[in-house]
């Protein structure tokens, strides 16, 4: 009977260091997804932000292009108008 208990006594310790080492290999193995995760996530991000930047810059060009069409279709003074006016009034 004692080495029956024995037995068990081993078996149940095999598999509790059986169990141990799976959770740590699968430990590993999420720390290692985690990062590549992150990684990923992290390209994604920066990524989206470097976009969203150069489409901000191209909408202001195309602003900045059709506010200049509408001044000089409206005759507006232009700040180089404005300041061209003033050189001539202080003269």
């Amino acid at each position: 009977m004692e080495n029956k208990l024995e037995q068990l006594f081993y078996v149940a310790l095999g598999g509790a260091l059986a169990a141990k080492e799976q959770i740590e290999k699968n430990s590993e193995e999420l720390k290692d997804w985690q990062g590549k995760a992150e990684n990923t996530a992290r390209t994604f991000l920066d990524d989206l932000a470097e976009k969203g930047a150069e489409e901000r810059e191209s909408l202001r060009q195309t602003l900045k292009g059709l506010l200049k069409e509408v001044i000089d279709e409206l005759g507006l003074a232009t700040k180089e108008d404005l300041e061209q006016l003033k050189k001539e009034l202080d003269r």
